[in-house]
């Protein structure tokens, strides 16, 4: 008989072998640390905001990595073009406006 994983804990074993990643968004003296955090893929997250301890809590817990400048340029590159760019629904919107 062989040992298998049952369904929550090998879902549990992949989500393990995923990289998590953090994007801090507050000032380094803030009191509560706001970011983002992403599972796999930076460009899907959410935002988070914890006091400072527990957000240290969180990362070591998480073993999350900090998103690098490409990943974050990327990303706001991507928010800016559905803020402000022209095939956007906010782009019509603004055009019905004038």
């Amino acid at each position: 008989m062989s040992a298998t994983l049952s369904q929550p804990a090998q879902a549990q074993d992949e989500a393990n072998t995923l990289t998590k990643y953090i994007r801090v968004r507050s000032r380094p003296d803030a009191r509560f640390v706001e970011f983002d955090f992403a599972i796999d893929d930076p460009g899907l997250f959410v935002e988070l905001v914890l006091p400072r301890d527990a957000f240290e809590t969180f990362c070591a817990t998480n073993r999350v990595v900090a998103m690098t400048p490409e990943q974050t340029e990327a990303i706001d590159a991507e928010l800016d073009k559905w803020r402000y760019g022209e095939e956007t629904l906010m782009s019509h919107n603004r055009d019905q406006a004038q």
